[in-house]
């Protein structure tokens, strides 16, 4: 298990912000060992409650809240991460469990006793909660990432692009898919990962970015997409 505790700031810019940017970045962070011309892929599969009671926390701006998801890198892969993120305050903590790859899909059909066979007391957690609050897959968002680091702090910063929903077409391993897109194809999120405090260095560099911060996740995003389009 992967266990992960920081502070999480996220804004909506555009594609010149972001494009201006990531050449900064370039020059003065450590590129992440996946980015290629566009970034990497990302897909995730997110579990809620019948009630949506993760959403809703979400929306309604819940100090205490989490949400559970199923990452994946690529379709290919033989392995996928189930991840459980929890806010406190400021603060976010993220926690991973690496599953192999029957297992994970057994999960997104909504089995969750492939978690009793690992070791891990994350394992039994989820499968306890999963189990008795009846979490079932909601909804798959998939998005382009670009990221960039700095040793101190641990200090991450992402640009996502491209992102795009689906509540129907929930096979997390699909190799062709039809999703929505949930933005603007001009519009980018930008995340600012951190323990503690930035750097000013770091400061400098999101100096030129005037944007309120933004307080709804991808999830949300794509959740919310839906709910207009049936209005």
């Amino acid at each position: 298990m992967n266990t992960v505790m920081r502070q999480e700031k996220k804004y909506a810019i555009d594609i010149v912000e972001g494009s201006t940017l990531r050449s900064k970045l370039s020059r003065v962070m450590i590129p992440d060992k996946h980015n290629g011309p566009r970034g990497y892929t990302i897909r995730s599969l997110y579990f809620d409650t019948p009630d949506d009671s993760d959403y809703t926390d979400k929306i309604d701006g819940l100090e205490l809240r989490r949400k559970i998801r199923m990452r994946i890198y690529s379709p290919g892969h033989d392995f996928a991460m189930l991840e459980m993120k929890q806010k406190s305050g400021a603060y976010q903590l993220k926690r991973s469990l690496r599953m192999a790859r029957d297992d994970a899909e057994r999960l997104t059909r909504g089995d969750y006793s492939p978690l009793l066979g690992y070791d891990e007391p994350f394992a039994a957690e989820c499968y306890a909660l999963m189990s008795l609050r009846c979490y079932r897959p909601k909804a798959v968002v998939e998005y382009e990432r670009t990221a960039f680091l700095a040793r101190e702090n641990h200090i991450r910063i992402t640009l996502d692009s491209c992102i795009r929903a689906s509540e129907t077409d929930l096979r997390l391993f699909a190799g062709r898919t039809h999703y929505n897109p949930v933005m603007d194809e001009s519009g980018m999120v930008l995340e600012v990962k951190y323990n503690g405090f930035i750097l000013s260095y770091v400061k400098d560099l999101l100096g030129d970015i005037h944007r309120p911060e933004l307080s709804v996740s991808k999830y949300c995003l794509a959740r919310s997409a839906t709910r207009r389009s049936l209005r």
